[in-house]
């Protein structure tokens, strides 16, 4: 809704008054990333090409505005007095009564007036102007009122009319009594009528599981799993469902179908759902068990927090727990009922107090037992107990097999070295070398083209890391003529805590992600010979390696075939000097010759074989080489003399025995 008031404001459109999705065909179409948008970054940085069935349809007021309040349905009224020049003004307080009031909350598709005061959001600069409205009440917009004809230049400051109305009316109450899932506004959930938008679990052995639906314009459908990286929206969820704590959540592979996609930051944002909700194509949709009994609030995880019992589930009323009503083996049960480990902490006010009457059974459980209420109790109750007894527990973490579950990883470059057994199959496909290419993920056994949202060099340094390929050189996408399907990936998965299945999809693109690490290239070969007959060199010794003085040897630099071109740089370094020579790549080789090997040519060579390609330029060392020059008089001693010595003592020592 934010991204839609700026955009009504610079078509110079007065406020906002509906904004909705309208389901069409896959086509292309522009993206506009929102939380870029309203930080005020250039909008080339906030547009992508993506192919979607979901268009924006946006009504804006075209002669009346609210400036400044804390929704679209509050602010200081202005009205477009010249619609020639398109200039606005403010309104006098006194100019206004409650039937012009009611005509411009009916307006702008709010609901009924409740508050109007002179610079209640903020005054402005007199002079203004505007005629003083005569409304009956029943006119669809306020132009459409009769005026007074006269109007007035200036009135006295702090008179600038403020409005508030309370909500959007009407028929499209639906849609205006969209409620903000945070647990300071839980409470006004119960104000949601029959026609409005609603989650609900369906297919589970209860109401509080199964998979996520929501009512959304009318239309009910299931809830995407993509965005839902952690808990909080889920336990949102479940809070508004009156159904408890979160116990489990996981994805459900269906068929490719239309789904409602929640964004979960703006959800837990505290925005209007209204503002979190699109439509989307997928086939996984989010399969979600909330516990029915018992509940932790205020916790630092879904399995801590201050424990509190549906005491009565026909009015669907919650009791907190005195913590001398509850022992070892009632938070046994607990835990284990909301698929947590071992029981480590139980003590009162630990997660907060709340104000005395509460009022709970002893519960007498065995330890065993599946759920708090299956636990025989005293049958009494007390009707409060001492302040700070609140009985607040923490649970060790997740038990038994779904462990798996909530020790997923993290997509981000600090934590790549604990990832190498858990991160999702990736390769490179479509060039020359393992580190460049399409990325595709491996999905149900079957390699698919990704779609990430946002692509960037950040992001694509994840997957070159990952891949053993250095950093990212360039990230970009290819577009295809007919959409496939693809492994789409949201913003979240890159965040930490994030699960990398759980906020990946599919969906049909066409388009998908391409990336070049820096590690493009293989590692050339170093390898020396030599003309002098008495030494040979191998080619997979790399150092201790001899050339005989005054003989001829050649250095020779070779790559495996990626990439035509290039060019190898020979670099000598010795203990007082240093040197380099290049060549071109012949045949993805070059030979460098030294006629007359003499001591100034003992020292470390070492190969880099440089190439541009893909609009950046690469380079890859070979291993170092050590080489040192032999004295061709010690060689003489070492190959003519020793061994003559030797065959002259073995005769003398034949014929002394002879």
């Amino acid at each position: 809704m934010k991204t839609a008031v700026l955009i009504c404001e610079h078509l110079n459109c007065g406020s906002v008054v509906s904004l909705q999705p309208t389901v069409v065909s896959g086509q292309s179409m522009w993206g506009i990333h929102s939380e870029r948008f309203q930080s005020g970054s250039d909008l080339s940085n906030c547009v992508e090409s993506r192919s979607s069935f979901g268009t924006l349809k946006l009504t804006c007021s075209d002669s009346v505005r609210l400036l400044n309040g804390s929704s679209r349905c509050s602010g200081r009224l202005q009205v477009k007095t010249n619609p020639s020049d398109q200039t606005w003004s403010s309104v006098c307080e006194a100019d206004l009564d409650l039937q012009d009031a009611q005509v411009v909350c009916r307006e702008l598709g709010c609901g009924a007036p409740s508050v109007l005061q002179g610079a209640l959001y903020g005054d402005v600069q007199t002079p203004r102007w505007s005629p003083e409205f005569q409304c009956g009440g029943h006119e669809s917009a306020l132009l459409d009122c009769r005026s007074s004809g006269s109007a007035r230049s200036s009135c006295s400051p702090g008179k600038a009319a403020g409005l508030t109305c309370s909500g959007r009316r009407g028929a499209a109450a639906s849609t205006a009594l969209l409620f903000t899932l945070t647990p300071f506004s839980l409470s006004s959930l119960s104000a949601l009528g029959s026609g409005g938008d609603e989650f609900r679990l369906v297919g589970g052995a209860s109401r509080c599981t199964g998979s996520l639906e929501l009512k959304h314009l009318g239309e009910q459908r299931p809830v995407m799993d993509d965005d839902f990286t952690n808990l909080k929206t889920a336990a949102l969820i479940c809070e508004h469902l009156n159904c408890g704590s979160v116990v489990s959540r996981q994805p459900t592979d269906v068929s490719l179908q239309s789904m409602w996609r929640i964004n979960s930051r703006c959800f837990q944002s505290g925005s209007d759902l209204w503002n979190c909700v699109s439509s989307w194509r997928s086939s996984y949709t989010l399969n979600l068990t909330c516990s029915d009994s018992v509940r932790l609030l205020n916790g630092s995880s879904r399995c801590s927090g201050r424990l509190q019992v549906k005491t009565n589930p026909s009015d669907q009323t919650w009791s907190s727990v005195c913590e001398a009503d509850m022992d070892l083996q009632d938070a046994q049960v607990v835990c284990r009922e909301l698929g947590c480990g071992a029981p480590s902490v139980l003590q009162g006010a630990l997660y907060g107090d709340v104000q005395t009457p509460r009022w709970s059974p002893e519960f007498q459980c065995g330890g065993h037992e599946s759920a708090l209420l299956d636990c025989r109790s005293s049958g009494s109750a007390r009707s409060s107990c001492s302040p700070g007894k609140a009985a607040g527990l923490t649970c060790s973490g997740r038990r038994g097999a779904a462990a798996s579950t909530a020790l997923l990883f993290t997509l981000t470059p600090s934590s790549l070295s604990s990832l190498r057994s858990g991160f999702p199959e990736i390769r490179l496909v479509g060039e020359n070398s393992r580190c460049a290419g399409s990325l595709q993920i491996r999905r149900s056994g079957v390699w698919r083209p990704t779609f990430i949202q946002w692509w960037s060099l950040e992001k694509a340094a994840v997957f070159c890391s990952h891949l053993r390929c250095g950093s990212a050189v360039s990230a970009d996408r290819t577009r295809s003529v007919n959409s496939t399907l693809t492994v789409g990936i949201t913003d979240d998965c890159f965040n930490s805590g994030s699960d990398f299945m759980k906020c990946s999809f599919f969906d049909e693109h066409d388009s998908s992600s391409n990336l070049t690490c820096s590690d493009l290239l293989l590692h050339p070969v170093l390898s020396v010979s030599s003309s002098s007959s008495i030494l040979g060199v191998s080619e997979a010794q790399q150092q201790g390696l001899q050339v005989v003085w005054g003989s001829t040897f050649t250095i020779s630099c070779s790559i495996q075939p990626q990439y035509p071109g290039g060019s190898f740089q020979l670099t000598f370094t010795s203990s007082n000097t240093s040197y380099n020579s290049t060549q071109p790549a012949v045949n993805h080789s070059a030979h460098f010759l030294f006629p007359d090997a003499e001591p100034a040519h003992r020292g470390n060579y070492s190969c880099v074989y440089h190439l541009h390609v893909f609009g950046h330029d690469f380079w890859s060392e070979s291993h170092l080489l050590s080489l040192s020059v032999s004295d061709p008089t010690a060689v003489v001693v070492r190959w003519v003399v020793v061994p003559l010595s030797l065959l002259l003592v073995q005769g003398a020592l034949w014929l002394y025995f002879k």
